[in-house]
C-alpha cells in the first residue's frame, strides 16, 4: 500500500504511573468532610491546627489546605470534600490533587472508597505533553491499604493510552496508525490481529472502502481476537475517524476544530479491551474496528450515491457527512455474523445527542431492557455514566429511500441520534444484546479526574460491566 510507517511504533506517551507500593512513606493528605472536620482537626497538631485556622480552612468541596510540620516542610494536606451525601458532589473529587499538590509522595487519609479515591488521582495526573519541551514532574500516591494498585494502575494506564489516542492530532494519527495502536495493544496482552485493506476491503467491506476513499491515507478493518473460543463473546466495535472534514458535504472550519476526536469510539473501545484482557476476563473477546480518513478528493463518495454494504443492504448517501454510520455498519455485519452473546458499539456519531445530553453524558440505545439497567448500573459504579435515549420504530421509517434499501439520513432535523441508532440496528439483527453508545469523546473543561481533552467515556463503564456480568478471573 506504499506505507513506511512503523507499524509497531506504540503512540501513546506519558502513561499514568501506576501506584507506589502500600506503605510508602509520603506526606499524608487527610480527606476530610463537613460531618468529620471538628475531630480531624482536633488530631492536628497544636501549631497545625493553628496554621489551618488562621489561613481559613473549612472543608468546602475543593478546598486545600497545606500544613507545615515542625521543621518548617510540608507536614500534611487536607482536602475538603465538602458534604459527600450532597447530589452534586463529585466522586472523582480527589482528581483535583495532582494538579494542586507540589511534587512529592503523598499518602492518602480518611477516604470512603480509597479505590474511587487513588483511581481519580491516577486520572487526574494525565496530561498530554507529546509535543511540549521539557518534562513535568507529578505528585505520586502511595497506594492505599486494602485496595488492589493494580487493577487501578491498569485502568488509570488503559484510560491515558485512549487519552492520548484522541488528543493526537490526525497529522500524526491516521489509518495505519490506529492499526498501529491495535497491534501495540495485540502484542501487550498476546492477542491476534487481522487487518483487511486495499482491493479485499472494497470488496468485503465495501461502506468502509467508500469513506475512506477520498483520502491518500489508505482505510482498513482491524480486528482483534483474545481468548478462549469456548468462553462468552464478546465484541466492542470502535468507529475510527481519524478525521472527518464531512467529505463534499463540507463541514465549516469551526466544525471541524476537534474533528480530530472522531476517532473517539474507537480510543474508548481500545481503553475497553485493554482493559479487559488486562484484567483476564474469561470471555472471548472480539474488539473490531474500522479506521478511516472522510476526506475531500475526486475519489471521495458524493451525495446521490447508493452504496452497497457488507450486509447487502443497499444505502442511498443523503449526506457524506453522516459517515460513521457507514463504516460502522459494515463491522457490525462482521461482528454480528457470529451472533456474539454481547455486542457493544461505541461512535462519537451526532450532534443531536449532545444537544440533547451534552457532552458528560454519551447516550445509549438498546432493546434490551435487562442489559440497559445492568449499564446504566456500572456507569454509576464506575463512575461513567450514561444515559438511555429510545429506539423508537416508527422512526425507521424516516430512513426511507425512494431508491435504494434506506437512507445514510434521515429526510428533517428531528431525531438525529435515534435515527442514527436505528440504522446501525438493521447490520445487527442477530446479536443476542446490543448496546450502541453514542458519545463525544472529550472533556471541554477540566474537571476532577477528567482533564480538558481527549475522554474515553464508557470504557470504564463497560469494563465494570463485563467485570460484573462474567465473573471468575
Amino acid at each position: 500500500m506504499g506505507e513506511t510507517q512503523d507499524l509497531s511504533r506504540d503512540l501513546t506517551h506519558d502513561i499514568v504511573p501506576g501506584l507506589l507500593p502500600a506503605g510508602t512513606p509520603g506526606v499524608p493528605v487527610t480527606l476530610v468532610s463537613a460531618a468529620d472536620w471538628a475531630a480531624v482537626e482536633a488530631g492536628l497538631e497544636p501549631a497545625q491546627r493553628a496554621f489551618a485556622a488562621a489561613t481559613g480552612f473549612a472543608p468546602k468541596a475543593g478546598r486545600l489546605a497545606l500544613l507545615p510540620d515542625a521543621e518548617g516542610g510540608l507536614g500534611r494536606v487536607l482536602f475538603g470534600l465538602g458534604d459527600p451525601e450532597a447530589p452534586a458532589q463529585d466522586r472523582l473529587l480527589a482528581g483535583k490533587l495532582p494538579g494542586l499538590l507540589p511534587p512529592g509522595t503523598y499518602r492518602l487519609e480518611g477516604a470512603s472508597a480509597p479505590h474511587e479515591a487513588a483511581l481519580a488521582w491516577l486520572m487526574g495526573s494525565y496530561g498530554f505533553r507529546r509535543y511540549r519541551s521539557g518534562g513535568t514532574e507529578t505528585p505520586r500516591l502511595a497506594a492505599p491499604e486494602d485496595v488492589d494498585a493494580d487493577e487501578i494502575g491498569r485502568i488509570a494506564a488503559a484510560v491515558s493510552r485512549g487519552r492520548d489516542l484522541v488528543n493526537t492530532p490526525a497529522n500524526d494519527l491516521g489509518p495505519v496508525e490506529i492499526e498501529a495502536a491495535v497491534r501495540a495493544l495485540a502484542e501487550r496482552h498476546g492477542a491476534r490481529v487481522g487487518v483487511t485493506a486495499g482491493a479485499d476491503l472494497a470488496r468485503e467491506f465495501p461502506l468502509v472502502h467508500a469513506v475512506g476513499a477520498g483520502s491518500p491515507r489508505a482505510p482498513r478493518l482491524i480486528d482483534l481476537t483474545w481468548g478462549s473460543e469456548t468462553a462468552p463473546r464478546v465484541t466492542l466495535v470502535g468507529k475510527g475517524v481519524a478525521f472527518d472534514t464531512g467529505g463534499l458535504d463540507i463541514k465549516p472550519s469551526a466544525a471541524m476544530l476537534l474533528m480530530k476526536k472522531d476517532m473517539g469510539g474507537a480510543a474508548a473501545a481500545i481503553a475497553a479491551a485493554d482493559m479487559v484482557m488486562g484484567s483476564g476476563l474469561p470471555v472471548r473477546l472480539r474488539l473490531i474496528v474500522p479506521a478511516v480518513e472522510n476526506a475531500v478528493s475526486g475519489e471521495a463518495f458524493r451525495p446521490g450515491d447508493v452504496l452497497r454494504s457488507r450486509a447487502g443492504l443497499t444505502v442511498e448517501i443523503g449526506n457524506t457527512d453522516a459517515e460513521g454510520r457507514l463504516i460502522l455498519a459494515d463491522a457490525l455485519a462482521l461482528a454480528d455474523a457470529e451472533e456474539p452473546d454481547l455486542l457493544i458499539d461505541f461512535a462519537t456519531l451526532t450532534g443531536a445527542a449532545r444537544v440533547a445530553l451534552g457532552p458528560d453524558l454519551p447516550a445509549l440505545f438498546t432493546e434490551d431492557d435487562a442489559l440497559a439497567d445492568a449499564i446504566a448500573a456500572a456507569g454509576r459504579a464506575a463512575i461513567d455514566p450514561v444515559w438511555r435515549l429510545p429506539l423508537h420504530p416508527p422512526y425507521a421509517s424516516l430512513l426511507d429511500s425512494k431508491v435504494a434499501d434506506l437512507n445514510n439520513v434521515s429526510g428533517g432535523p428531528f431525531a438525529g441520534a435515534i435515527t442514527a441508532a436505528l440504522f446501525l440496528r438493521r447490520f445487527a439483527p442477530r446479536a443476542r444484546a446490543h448496546a450502541h453508545l453514542d458519545l463525544y469523546g472529550w472533556n471541554p473543561s477540566t474537571k476532577p479526574g477528567r482533564p480538558e481533552g481527549g475522554e474515553v467515556q464508557t470504557a470504564r463503564l463497560v469494563y465494570a460491566l463485563l467485570k460484573g456480568r462474567y465473573p471468575g478471573a
